[in-house]
């Protein structure tokens, strides 16, 4: 079986309408979110499952698209209602199609706000909907001020508790980006290789040695860099390879190239890595080179990286995915 852990959900024109809605009046008035019938659903995703049997993909974990999270927005409140009607939206998608998606869902977040209302939403889609984990933004001023505190912060750990204790993952993705020297895609990239960086050099792991988070993009920057973090650690006289700290944390498969996936799988191992693609998303345009869409990364990973053992394509394709979020399908 082939599992996708990083897919989001294709939302109707009138669902982005209802947010485009709110942007104007700020939630005064609020005439609350569109009715939108099962088949409109169900015909605005016949492209997307076309997308997934054209790659291979048998299931894939759908949440909400990150620059559409919109945490950076005030007041506070139109940001819990446009991140709870998205959630909604994901549970009725899988409930049209339990066999091809799996829900995770979003989190409204706001830096300098508490995390009660993420905590509550978080809880809301667990028990109402059985979502097997959530998107975590580590910048929700989404490039803007003010600055969040990093992902090792103790900020955090209310959230990191209640993950613990459900025993829910978290796949952390930034969001969108109003700095004008990044766009979101690059602003992605950033803010993982930040966030692991964060976690990493922290107490959080020792704090909450089952926390299970999955960086998004295969670890942005970091695998690449990695021998600037190793010699860091060698100067601060820490024992530990920054390579085996990196061990901690999952990857997804979200590179769109082998050279990027072989060195993850060399840098982190193939048994921490679960197949992520983003389909459709950034990658669904066609290589020239080979022909396929950018994000068609299954025969990447079974074809173009010949040192991989079946095992390792098992483990990253199915198993890890399964292990990861506790899926019993």
């Amino acid at each position: 079986m082939i599992i996708d852990v990083h897919g989001h959900v294709s939302l109707p024109p009138e669902v982005l309408a209802y947010k485009a809605q709110l942007s104007a009046s700020l939630g005064n008035p609020d005439v609350g979110p569109p009715q939108i019938s099962d088949e409109r659903l169900r015909e605005f995703n016949r492209k997307h499952i076309g997308l997934l049997d054209g790659v291979g993909t048998d299931v894939q974990l759908i949440s909400p698209r990150p620059f559409h999270a919109w945490h950076a927005q005030r007041p506070h409140s139109v940001v819990v209602d446009w991140t709870r009607h998205v959630n909604d939206i994901i549970a009725r998608t899988c409930a049209l199609f339990p066999d091809r998606y799996i829900g995770m869902g979003g989190l409204p977040q706001a830096t300098g706000e508490p995390l009660d209302t993420a905590l509550a939403e978080l809880t809301r889609c667990v028990q109402e909907y059985g979502f097997v984990g959530f998107l975590l933004n580590p910048d929700p001023s989404e490039g803007g001020t003010p600055v969040p505190p990093g992902l090792g912060d103790r900020y955090w750990y209310p959230l990191y508790e209640k993950l613990c204790e459900l025993d829910l993952p978290v796949l952390v993705h930034s969001a969108s980006c109003s700095a004008p020297r990044e766009s979101y895609t690059l602003h992605f990239i950033n803010e993982e290789s930040i966030a692991i960086v964060s976690l990493l050099e922290s107490s959080v792991f020792t704090d909450f040695p089952e926390l299970k988070m999955v960086i998004g993009h295969g670890g942005g920057a970091i695998p690449f860099q990695i021998a600037r973090f190793e010699s860091w650690r060698v100067k601060n006289k820490n024992p530990e390879r920054f390579q085996e700290s990196m061990r901690r944390l999952w990857y997804d498969t979200c590179v769109y190239n082998a050279e990027g996936l072989d060195l993850l799988f060399k840098i982190v191992g193939p048994d921490r890595c679960a197949f992520g693609t983003e389909l459709p998303g950034t990658g669904t345009e066609v290589d020239p080179v080979s022909g396929r869409v950018f994000d068609d990364l299954k025969p990447v990973i079974e074809q173009q990286i010949p040192w991989l053992t079946d095992d390792d394509r098992a483990a990253v394709f199915e198993h890890n995915p399964r292990r990861i979020f506790n899926l019993k399908m």
